[in-house]
């Protein structure tokens, strides 16, 4: 998808009417030169995930397949041979981070969510080391709800509203709740706290009631910046039973704001002007109100009408010392008034508009009298680019006119965005126009003449897909299949994350997007309109123009990785080591490695191939043969700045808006149970132990002394456990995780456990990182007579883990001068999605009912020179339509979908 650049003079278009006299491109050279360096030196990578569904329950396996692409060519990217890939919580931490390879920049793996795992919303993000040298906000990072029936069937639904009262702006909350058969639960007690950014600011208690509702209200001074929060609930269902809920708060005030994007950057007195606009609530999201633009006295000149999510365009012709103002009439019959942006004097801005055809794009450009007269002989340049690729480019002085128009025929430019700018001869941006080049470019995925209308249940399908280009020619290329049972998992589409909207949109966009995917399902005029609109109002990130025109931009920290490796360097007192002698030994490696580091004791030993969970021990001596060094390892993936999750995507009412997918799950798994085929946490109950003898234990950090704890696990029951967590549920009564945290199920648990490793205070997100196989030994302190000793750290219990001789997995520990241990991030291993076999009874259990939702995932689907691909389905016990998502993409920089369905009955 690479486009030569041309570059342009005043007699190449008859289009060009206005302005071009003469010709000087010296300093569009200039410009062109660095523009084409920057790009260079400074390759973008966008990544996306194809996911087997658009949200889950606990105790699901998130299947996906990675697609990492080069931004200038859409082609497989060729830098990087690495993913990483991380599972969030609701606290911005990550709870599951592996690291894939890829082929021809496709790779996939699998996230087994826990069957404790508490409902909510989860992240999923996916990066290369190389994407780490630029804006972290833009690699794949999507949220996905959670659902939760294996630790508790109850569904709630919340309402906020919002009232002014003074100084404050009080909050109310209507909370349902029902079971998960759609009865409600009322005359239950219900108690409350409200957490806003970290904070408690409520907290009470109530009853709900006969339709299981309950009233919360909250407050906060409007001066507070608004964020984020939750309320946390526990219903008590029974005598015996109590339920919490954590409902997010993602929306604290009932204000709208409205943002305005004049056309081109600026409002230029007397030039008229497109003005783009946005009306937003306090969540970020985007708000359908009609109104009106007035100029002083009150005179209506524009009609503000949104197209889509608050988001529109009215024109105006503005004067210089004269004050416009917004008008939006709300539902209730309020009115609110918003000032639009300041006026200029004098200036010169741009257009952009497709033809009626939409085959070409007009840029117009126009500056005021004023301006024209000032700068009237100087040179103009203007660029079009698209995901670093140079397209057009001209230059040219400006002449009494004071503009000029350009007609750019739209398939000179690849599909995506294309970004106008207009230049002084300072080489300095003054204005500058998005644009959404939409063509038909796509491949041609085609599975329907192998598809009958209906099949039946448990029956084999066999299909063909066939890949095609524009042209017809068939085509080469990777894809993912997905098939969803749709009564089970019901869709939008237009809500989905998609090949098209990642890496079209979101990958290249400032901010949230609300339903990217909208604009390409049924594109028509109007789709294209509203995505003219979005051009408008969304911003631009890959880069700045005034950083490739100015200074030399800063080094690139991070390398791309085309392999495992082992970076590190080694000290002496915080003073480098020279050439010091490196000797590796890998537990799962059959060889020893051995490097030498350089001047500034920098050793890397690369070209390696390991799975995960895989330990080193890692020895380094000085030049002269010196043991006593420090050895200091390169890896600071696990402690990199995560932005936090944007409120705009966070979702209030899970349960409820996932219902059938639970219910779903619910019957799924109860049928798992009944035939022994369910993985379980088995929750204890509260064991009060009268009298036990202290066991002797080694490099015991306790400080109540070693062995004196409420319980001890040895190195023995821990053996084959893939995980700390894994490895301590069901063996301590009453302890539990939320959100990767341990908590004892005590006085609500409010109180998360402290961990201590080898006497260091940890935090939990720790916990997964240690290799069970390196402890030695795990004490249980839960009673105050073993807790006090620690004082306020110890009030929600301690879990001392003490490794085998200090080691531990994720981090490095001296076993000895100059030795340490190390576990580095190693390659996954993933599961294979499990099909049944229906046809050969022998292999599966036919009194068994199938409630799968996810009826096939296949990442590995790859056609022949042909174009064509075989696979077979085999059909579950579900009844209605079955849905086959078809993604990929093929080596020459395009991309396709396709979604068909089929029946069952």
């Amino acid at each position: 998808m690479k486009t030569k650049a041309k570059y342009i003079v005043a007699g190449l278009f008859a289009a060009i009417c206005l302005g071009f006299a003469g010709s000087n491109i010296t300093s569009l050279e200039n410009l062109i030169s660095a523009f084409e360096k920057y790009n260079d030196e400074r390759v973008q990578e966008k990544v996306y995930l194809h996911t087997d569904k658009p949200y889950y329950a606990a105790g699901d396996d998130i299947w996906f397949k990675a697609y990492v692409f080069d931004a200038k060519t859409l082609g497989p990217t060729p830098k990087s041979n690495l993913l990483y890939v991380e599972f969030l919580d609701q606290k911005d931490k990550v709870r599951n981070r592996i690291k894939i390879s890829l082929a021809a920049g496709t790779g996939w793996g699998n996230f087994t969510l826990p069957d404790t795992l508490k409902e909510g919303n989860y992240r999923i993000r996916a990066y290369t080391n190389w994407m780490r040298n630029f804006d972290t906000r833009y690699f794949f990072d999507h949220v996905y709800k959670v659902g939760d029936v294996r630790t508790n069937q109850t569904i709630v639904e919340t309402q906020y509203t919002y009232a002014p009262a003074g100084n404050t702006e009080e909050v109310t909350a209507k909370i349902n709740y029902k079971n998960i058969e759609g009865n409600a639960y009322g005359n239950k007690e219900v108690v409350y706290k409200v957490d806003l950014e970290g904070k408690e600011i409520a907290k009470g208690k109530g009853v709900t009631d006969s339709n299981g509702n309950i009233i919360v209200k909250f407050s906060r001074p409007k001066s507070e910046k608004v964020g984020t929060g939750l309320i946390a609930t526990s219903i008590k269902i029974s005598d015996r039973t109590t339920v919490n809920k954590w409902i997010p708060i993602n929306q604290i005030s009932g204000e709208v704001d409205m943002q305005f994007f004049p056309e081109g950057g600026d409002l230029i007195s007397g030039v008229r002007s497109r003005v783009g606009f946005k009306i937003v609530k306090s969540d970020g999201l985007g708000l359908d109100v009609k109104g009106f633009v007035e100029e002083e006295g009150g005179n209506a000149i524009a009609v503000i009408n949104p197209k889509y999510k608050g988001m529109g365009f009215f024109s105006l012709v503005p004067e210089v010392g004269k004050n416009y103002y917004a008008v939006l009439k709300f539902a209730d019959g309020s009115e609110k008034k918003y000032n639009l942006p300041s006026i200029k004097p004098e200036g010169i801005t741009l257009s952009a508009n497709f033809n009626e055809n939409a085959d070409s794009i007009i840029i117009r450009v126009l500056s005021n009298q004023s301006f024209s007269e000032k700068n009237i002989g100087r040179n103009l340049s203007l660029v079009a680019q698209s995901s670093g690729n140079l397209i057009y480019s001209a230059a040219s002085t400006l002449s009494k006119v004071g503009g000029f128009v350009v007609r750019f025929p739209v398939s000179q430019f690849p599909l995506g965005i294309a970004q106008f700018t207009l230049f002084n001869d300072q080489q300095q941006p003054l204005a500058e126009r998005l644009a959404f080049i939409y063509k038909d470019d796509f491949l041609n995925l085609d599975v329907s003449e192998s598809l009958k209308k209906t099949y039946k249940t448990r029956e084999k399908v066999g299909l063909e897909l066939k890949v095609k280009n524009k042209a017809g020619n068939p085509f080469i290329g990777s894809f993912s299949v997905a098939v969803t049972d749709e009564i089970k998992v019901p869709v939008k589409e237009e809500e989905e994350v998609t090949i098209f909207s990642e890496i079209l949109l979101n990958s290249d966009l400032r901010g949230n997007i609300e339903t990217p995917n909208y604009y390409f399902v049924n594109y028509d005029r109007d789709k294209r309109d509203q995505l003219d609109v979005l051009m408008l109002t969304q911003g631009w990130r890959r880069f700045n123009w005034v950083d490739i025109g100015g200074a030399t931009p800063a080094p690139l920290k991070y390398k791309p990785e085309l392999t495992l490796a082992l970076r590190g360097q080694v000290k002496n007192n915080k003073k480098v080591v020279p050439n010091a002698s490196i000797i590796v030994f890998g537990t799962k490696l059959s060889t020893i490695l051995q490097a030498k580091a350089n001047e500034m004791g920098e050793f890397v030993i690369d070209s390696l191939l390991f799975p995960d969970s895989t330990k080193f021990v890692i020895q380094a001596r000085s030049e002269k043969g010196k043991k006593f060094v420090e050895i200091e390892m390169d890896d600071d993936i696990a402690t990199q700045e995560i932005p936090k999750i944007d409120r705009s995507e966070l979702s209030v009412n899970i349960s409820s808006s996932m219902m059938a997918y639970l219910k779903n799950s619910k019957t799924h798994y109860e049928e798992l149970l009944k035939f022994g085929l369910a993985d379980r946490t088995i929750m204890l109950d509260e064991v009060r132990v009268v009298d036990k003898a202290t066991q002797a234990l080694d490099n015991s950090s306790n400080l109540n002394g070693p062995g004196n704890a409420d319980r001890i696990i040895t190195a023995s029951e821990l053996e084959n456990a893939p995980t700390m967590e894994f490895a301590l549920m069901g063996k301590v009564a009453g302890l539990m995780f939320r959100d990767g945290e341990p908590y004892f199920m005590r006085n609500g648990g409010d109180a998360p456990v402290q961990i201590i490793l080898d006497g260091m205070y940890v935090e939990s997100e720790m916990l997964n990182s240690i290799n069970p196989n390196d402890v030695e030994s795990v004490e249980i302190l839960k009673s105050i007579s073993y807790t006090a000793i620690y004082g306020s750290r110890g009030g929600g219990g301690v879990i001392v883990i003490n490794t085998k001789r200090g080691g531990g997995g994720g981090f490095s520990n001296s076993y000895s001068p100059g030795i340490i241990s190390y576990m580095p991030l190693g390659l996954f291993r993933g599961k294979e999605f499990y099909s049944p076999v229906y046809d050969k009874p022998e292999h599966s259990n036919s009194t068994m009912m199938d409630y799968r939702s996810t009826i096939y995932w296949n990442p590995r689907v790859i056609t022949e020179k042909d174009g064509t691909a075989k696979f077979n389905i085999v059909n579950s016990d579900g009844k209605g339509t079955y849905r086959i998502v078809i993604e990929g993409t093929d080596l020459n920089g395009h991309i396709g979908r396709k979604v068909v369905r089929y029946n069952v009955n």
